[in-house]
């Protein structure tokens, strides 16, 4: 079970990790007070912010002295209360109209607490336009300058503060991190791709620094993932192959270097992905055979060496039919209604093949989404065909194959899927393309070729199948 006490930490980087908000309440605007918090207004600044900085990880330790158990409503209730009592404090501090120094970075803070970004920002430059700095709090303050004006979109400004920062000390890894992310971000948001880059580079270069700080191994390895694909997305997306390539190719080396599996599959399985993409299959299907031997010797242990071959070797029919026109469904329906030719007569629309069983619950988490892209999606020409097969069986108990597909039709209208499925007399479908496991998706695109197959269901997967749609619909 998890502590409060455990998730404190997190409450130390809070305004870092909230979002900047627009619309909001300005740094000169006069706000209402309540009495009860009025009644502090003999503290300083300082003093708001730091009773409100410190109220969730003091009421952890209560809940934690007091043998409260933990649970994720009341540990969002919490953080709530701390934001509103930000909210007040900020309130009544900036109604003062003596403040100076110091005063304006401890109402900046409260505002970053609130998560109210620009009037943070202002009172943050009004610190700054102060003299006698403490150096440690000017750098805080130009960092979170930089992370507003990087979210509200002036460019200009992030990257003066940004270059004041790098100019003085001390320049804090976990800072740089977060400015240069949120630079890299805004302007790959904007399209702005070459602007992009060099500030993806050093998010990249951050994130393998401060590796080893992060709260878990999984956690770290999470964050050099995000940022080392991020890094080789925006590369992949400008078009500069060998930059994109050496991004994968030293995300590679990082995964041998901390002995991860999973940051070595991913790097390697979105190179050959990529060397398919770019039109070089034979080189593709060459730098996997080089990989599968490659890996044995990287990795140190016997079970991370089994880890990745299993890994790499259940994708070696995918790599082979990947880009190659989509082999036709077989053996669909019962003799005589045997149907032929459904992905011919698809041809010019994007179809997704969702392989699927009733009895396989990712397949059931995965419905949500495929509705959702079946509404957005079928009128820009995507066609989404459910494939399943008859399994001569519901639970433990044979059935034959009218009632079989009875039950198919009924757990249809249950869950309300509006695209189409066919049902195939055996799993030849499933050898065809590779669906080993479900459930298993398969992108073709307008001209009837297969641009992605992968296997499994979680956020990030159907996040990345729905970019995948959308780029295929853009292609004409």
């Amino acid at each position: 079970m998890r502590s409060f006490l455990a998730l404190s930490a997190i409450l130390i980087f809070l305004s870092f990790n909230i979002a900047a908000q627009s619309g909001r309440v300005g740094l000169n605007q006069q706000l209402p007070v309540s009495d009860e918090v009025a009644a502090k207004n003999d503290l300083t600044v300082k003093e708001l912010f730091e009773e409100a900085n410190t109220f969730a990880k003091n009421k952890f330790a209560e809940f934690e002295e007091k043998k409260v158990p933990f649970n994720d409503k009341l540990h969002q209730q919490t953080l709530q209360e701390q934001k509103q009592l930000a909210v007040k404090y900020a309130a009544l501090a900036s109604n003062r109209e003596n403040l100076s120094g110091e005063d304006f970075y401890y109402l900046g803070m409260l505002y970053w607490l609130t998560e109210n970004g620009e009037p943070a920002s202002e009172a943050f430059k009004k610190f700054l336009a102060a003299e006698n700095l403490s150096a440690e709090k000017a750098q805080t303050a130009r960092s979170i300058v930089v992370v507003v004006s990087a979210r509200t979109k002036n460019f200009a400004e992030a990257e003066k503060f940004l270059n004041q920062y790098l100019k003085n000390e001390p320049v804090k890894t976990t800072e740089r991190l977060k400015i240069e992310t949120e630079l890299a971000q805004g302007f790959k948001a904007e399209n702005q791709l070459i602007r992009a880059a060099p500030h993806a580079e050093q998010a990249y270069r951050a994130t393998k620094e401060i590796y080893k700080d992060f709260a878990s191994r999984v956690d770290g390895i999470n964050r050099l993932l995000t940022a080392g694909v991020f890094l080789f997305e925006i590369y992949k997306d400008s078009g500069k192959q060998k930059e994109a390539e050496n991004a994968l190719s030293e995300l590679q080396s990082e995964a041998v270097t901390i002995q991860s599996t999973s940051l070595y599959y991913y790097a390697v399985n979105e190179q050959i992905k990529y060397q398919i993409e770019t039109g070089r299959k034979p080189l593709a299907l060459q730098t996997y055979d080089n990989l599968l031997r490659q890996s044995q010797k990287e990795f140190k242990t016997k079970s991370l060496q089994e880890d990745i071959f299993r890994r790499l070797k259940r994708r070696d029919f995918h790599y082979k039919i990947l880009g190659e026109s989509a082999p036709e469904l077989v053996n669909i329906g019962t003799p005589p209604q045997v149907q032929t030719e459904i992905l011919t007569n698809l041809r010019g629309k994007v179809v997704l093949l969702d392989f699927w069983a009733t009895w396989c619950g990712p397949c059931i988490d995965a419905f949500p989404s495929l509705i959702e892209w079946h509404e957005t999606f079928k009128k820009d020409g995507l066609e989404i065909l459910g494939i399943t097969r008859f399994y001569g069986k519901t639970g433990n108990l044979p059935v034959d194959t009218i009632t079989e597909l009875d039950i198919l039709q009924k757990f249809k209208q249950e869950y309300e899927l509006p695209y189409d499925f066919v049902v195939a007399n055996n799993d030849q479908n499933h050898r065809i393309y590779g669906a080993r496991a479900i459930p298993t998706a398969v992108l073709i695109d307008r001209k009837g070729i297969i641009r992605y197959i992968e296997t499994g269901t979680s956020v990030s997967r159907e996040e990345e199948i729905r970019e995948e749609i959308v780029k295929l619909l853009a292609e004409k």
